[in-house]
């Protein structure tokens, strides 16, 4: 499978780069924990994602990148996650994020012959399909209302809006998927780093793939807008201080690189031990992962 990702990318002018696994800084997100490290005394986190020193080198004029990197997140770990996870993520200057959606399916039916081809199904449409709302207009009571049918005993009143869209998402929409599905145009109170659509600023440019109910990638038109950046880690840190968790050090050298210019593109983050695991019918990522941790579920 690396061996067909190489060729891939080498074969359409992508540079494959390396970026640091360490930094002093990470992603505010709130619904991704990182893990520290203490290096000389000094705290540093492992990165959850390459993505923010990706896009250091796109600012700094890299064109076209790639990279395979591990990953590290502090969350459950269960039979689709552990706390380290390889990852193939990878930018296009110049391509909107919807050439890139069709990229993906172009890479992976290259490594999974007879995959068959992918669905595309709009996040809104999805919402009304599979949990008979619309996640745009429905009211919080409303989605209350159908997070708690589907997890009875859930403490619906402390989840906010987002925290009701994920749940459902989770719990009737994806089981509903079936084969490669991309879900696309997410609401703009989940753009994380998408850039929002110009034609509909209720929505942001980002998709996910799906294999059946499994997420596989997750993919941006990109956010290039330094001040608007900005604004998002630092919400992001105050919903993680409302939130109990800890605040992470803003990434100044990415933004930084922002404010110099970054190039409009699409990037994409891609699961490779999920995939491997869709690609063999594996029931548990252990099973794909040369030499799997103990720390599972």
């Amino acid at each position: 499978m690396l061996q067909g990702i190489r060729a891939f990318f080498d074969g359409r002018g992508f540079l494959e780069v390396d970026t640091p696994l360490l930094d002093v800084a990470s992603n505010p997100d709130p619904h991704i924990q990182s893990i520290e490290a203490r290096v000389n005394g000094r705290r540093q986190y492992l990165q959850t994602s390459p993505e923010f020193a990706m896009k250091r080198l796109l600012a700094d004029g890299s064109g076209p990148i790639y990279q395979i990197a591990h990953a590290f997140r502090d969350e459950e770990q269960g039979r689709r996650h552990r706390a380290e996870f390889l990852m193939l993520e990878w930018y296009v200057p110049g391509l909107d994020y919807r050439g890139l959606m069709a990229q993906v399916e172009e890479l992976v039916s290259s490594l999974w012959t007879g995959v068959g081809r992918a669905s595309y199904l709009s996040y809104v449409e999805a919402f009304r399909r599979h949990a008979g709302l619309d996640p745009l207009d429905a009211g919080l009571g409303r989605l209350r209302e159908a997070t708690e049918a589907l997890a009875p005993g859930l403490d619906v009143q402390a989840l906010d809006r987002d925290d009701c869209l994920d749940l459902l998402m989770s719990l009737a929409v994806s089981p509903c998927l079936h084969g490669l599905t991309f879900i696309y145009d997410y609401p703009a109170s989940q753009a994380a780093l998408a850039r929002l659509k110009s034609e509909d600023c209720r929505l942001a440019e980002r998709f996910e793939l799906y294999y059946d109910d499994l997420e596989l990638a997750n993919g941006f038109g990109e956010l290039t807008d330094a001040s608007e950046q900005r604004a998002r880690l630092e919400a992001d840190n105050r919903r993680r201080t409302e939130l109990g968790l800890p605040v992470y050090p803003m990434d100044e050298n990415f933004l930084a690189a922002l404010e110099l210019g970054m190039p409009d593109c699409a990037g994409v983050a891609l699961g490779l031990d999920r995939l491997l695991m869709a690609m063999t019918g594996a029931q548990d990522i252990a099973e794909v992962q040369s030499l799997p941790s103990d720390g599972g579920s």
